[in-house]
């Protein structure tokens, strides 16, 4: 039996345990619970179903194959440009920081593994998760599919185990959940990477809802 490291290396990347802070961001999930928006499992899937068909579809997707695309070439002109395009296309400022947020994490920890490239680029990856993550599988000869899919099964596995704590659910449904929207991922990627540059972007109003409000609420968990 033979080990693919590429493989290997996505799920170093995806890892919950990457230390970029992604289990203290809910992504506006805190505040639908706490109006009532999202109160058991089923309400969950849908949110989570209504954002990967709109936003990580129309937009994470294609940005990331872009970006990765830019890394390939090495072209800084370029990798900026789909930068401001998705940090643009962030609707609320706490969704914009915590792109920031991870993404000087993630650089900071690519430096640190000595990533060719990672500390000359810092300026621009660190204004984008998206665009570290992209150099990291560029380097770790992670074909852009698989990536694409670890990223977005790592959006979905970050937003549920969130959830598991808030609404709360039970750790087992919270894997249900992940096990009936794991198919639901490669349709996903082949979907997103086919979108054309003129048809990038997405609007979420539930989600910019709920993330505008959770900035100003009372009391909270997560940073978003």
């Amino acid at each position: 039996m033979s080990t693919d490291l590429a493989l290997l290396r996505l799920l170093h990347l995806v890892s919950p345990t990457l230390p970029i802070g992604s289990f203290t961001y809910s992504q506006g999930i805190e505040w639908a619970v706490e109006c009532g928006w999202v109160t058991c499992p089923a309400d969950l899937r849908g949110w989570l179903e209504s954002q990967l068909h709109g936003s990580i579809t129309q937009l994470d997707i294609p940005v990331l194959q872009r970006l990765y695309q830019a890394v390939e070439q090495r072209d800084t002109a370029r990798l900026a440009h789909w930068i401001d395009i998705l940090n643009a296309s962030r609707e609320t400022s706490e969704l914009l920081l915590e792109e920031k947020n991870r993404g000087r994490a993630l650089t900071d920890l690519l430096i640190a593994l000595e990533i060719p490239h990672a500390a000359a680029w810092k300026p621009l990856l660190a204004q984008s998760q998206s665009a570290a993550f992209a150099l990291a599988a560029v380097h770790w000869h992670i074909p852009l599919q698989d990536a694409a899919g670890g990223y977005v099964w790592s959006w979905l596995e970050n937003l549920v185990l969130s959830a598991v704590k808030i609404i709360p659910l039970g750790q087992t449904q919270g894997q249900k959940i992940l096990h009936q929207m794991t198919p639901l991922i490669p349709a996903a990627v082949v979907q997103g990477l086919q979108v054309a540059d003129d048809d990038i972007g997405a609007a979420s109003p539930a989600l910019a809802i709920a993330s505008s409000r959770h900035e100003t609420q009372y009391t909270r968990l997560f940073r978003s």
